[in-house]
């Protein structure tokens, strides 16, 4: 009886499913293609190399194993791997059975060839599903901005805004924005791959990728992104390693037609210790800024904030907070919080006295500047280890992690530059300012505690500034 390449591969399937968990054969088998079978080697296309050396390093023998059931001991597979930009397709034939050594012949890459209907891996898109664009109120402050956000997620990858760069202060709008992009994107287009990720998580994965040896594998894996957004690009600064793969990934993308959205806290041309040619394919799309929103688009945000919270303010009160509230979206929403927290927790009434009271409060706290001195003495006081032991040499534990966690609240919430932040801890330079910064990023990437606790001075940075 001759058998049928697919009713195989379906007969191999079954004895696979029954060895591995439900979501590890939805995403490394079911894709899988069944091409032909000649004699006793059964053909697979898999959708690149990447896709390949994993099934080959972690399910080699669950595959052996259905291959053998149904071809017998001398059954084999072979790979047509697809490539995503289709130019460069191989195959791989792999023997599930021992054979001599000078018998063993070497893959080769066979000539191009595209079967079309691949199924791609679906990835967690990382996205949050509450930034959507109809929570993001346009202004003439984000219009622009906004309406290429707009064109984009209408057709990723199919506009001139590629790359698009969002760049601003904090609290205007920027993650929310390139949010709601991805997320429209996801809606419109299932079969859409869609990535959200830092910086800081990008970088560490380099790093992960470069120890363990699987840069090649790392870099597949992003150039399989449809749509890759990557948030605060600035830390990219004095990364050299990481700029070069992303710099690859970038042109890998680009030049098959993928989306690229970035945001950044200042433009492009701004960006220092970024490498050139990065800085020139940045501006190779739109580069669009988010300026400090209106009165109206506040009195905007405020609505739609005070809707969230199920709250009714009169006109009156409302045009107070956005008078007095001018800086970003953030202090805005802090006021809201703090008045629903003091109906709700003092069973207040909410009238023009509260409100005055709580702007007041608040304005103090944020009209004053947030500076590195502030920040130390903060954290010192927090981990009760003596101000002045932070610029010291000592190597003592609660003194290097109160040192290296001012150095990154002073780095993210203050605008002083990396060689002013390790001059004001005893002289110390820059290396030093971003060792600590990858340090404390890189804890609470791994100690769900620590992390815990850097949020926790966050907020006192936010909200409760020392004086001293």
């Amino acid at each position: 009886m001759i058998k049928d390449h697919i009713l195989v591969w379906n007969n191999c399937l079954n004895i696979i499913r029954k060895s591995i968990d439900a979501q590890p054969f939805k995403t490394w088998f079911e894709p899988i293609k069944p091409v032909k079978l000649a004699e006793e080697i059964l053909t697979i296309q898999v959708p690149n190399k990447f896709f390949y050396e994993w099934l080959e390093e972690h399910y080699v023998d669950v595959l052996k194993k259905a291959v053998k059931k149904e071809l017998g001991h001398n059954g084999s597979l072979e790979y047509h791997i697809m490539v995503e930009n289709h130019r460069q397709i191989g195959t791989k034939t792999k023997e599930l059975v021992p054979t001599p050594k000078d018998k063993q012949e070497e893959s080769k890459f066979l000539n191009p060839f595209v079967i079309p209907g691949i199924r791609k891996i679906k990835i967690d898109s990382q996205l949050n599903v509450n930034y959507t664009f109809d929570k993001f109120v346009l202004g003439d402050c984000n219009k622009f901005p906004g309406s290429a956000g707009m064109a984009i997620a209408k057709k990723p990858g199919g506009t001139a805004f590629n790359p698009l760069v969002i760049y601003g202060g904090v609290g205007l709008g920027k993650t929310h924005l390139a949010h709601a992009i991805g997320n429209e994107i996801l809606n419109k287009f299932e079969d859409k791959q869609v990535l959200y990720v830092t910086t800081e998580k990008f970088t560490n994965q380099v790093i992960q990728a470069i120890k363990s040896n699987s840069v090649n594998d790392f870099m597949n894996f992003y150039q399989m992104i449809d749509v890759l957004i990557i948030d605060d690009i600035q830390f990219l600064a004095n990364r050299p390693k990481t700029q070069e793969i992303f710099f690859n990934i970038f042109n890998q993308l680009h030049q098959t037609g993928k989306q690229i959205i970035l945001t950044s806290d200042r433009s492009p041309k701004d960006l220092a210790d970024v490498d050139d040619r990065l800085i020139s394919r940045f501006k190779w799309g739109l580069v669009a800024d988010l300026k400090i929103p209106d009165f109206d688009t506040r009195l905007k945000i405020l609505d739609l904030k005070l809707e969230k919270e199920n709250l009714e303010l009169s006109v009156e009160i409302k045009e107070y907070i956005c008078t007095h509230i001018k800086n970003n979206i953030r202090e805005l929403e802090g006021v809201v919080i703090s008045l629903v927290a003091q109906s709700t927790l003092n069973k207040m009434n909410i009238d023009m006295n509260l409100v005055k009271d709580v702007i007041n409060q608040f304005v103090s706290q944020i009209d004053k500047e947030i500076s590195v001195e502030n920040i130390k003495q903060l954290v010192a006081k927090y981990f009760d280890v003596p101000f002045e032991q932070l610029h010291s040499k000592t190597r003592m534990r609660d003194v290097v992690m109160a040192r290296q966690l001012s150095m990154y609240l002073a780095k993210n919430y203050t605008s002083s530059s990396l060689k002013v932040i390790g001059d004001s801890f005893g002289g110390r330079d820059h290396s030093t300012v971003i060792h600590s910064l990858k340090t404390v990023q890189d804890m609470m990437d791994t100690d769900i505690l620590f992390k815990d606790k850097v949020n926790k001075l966050v907020k006192k940075v936010q909200t409760t500034l020392v004086n001293v």
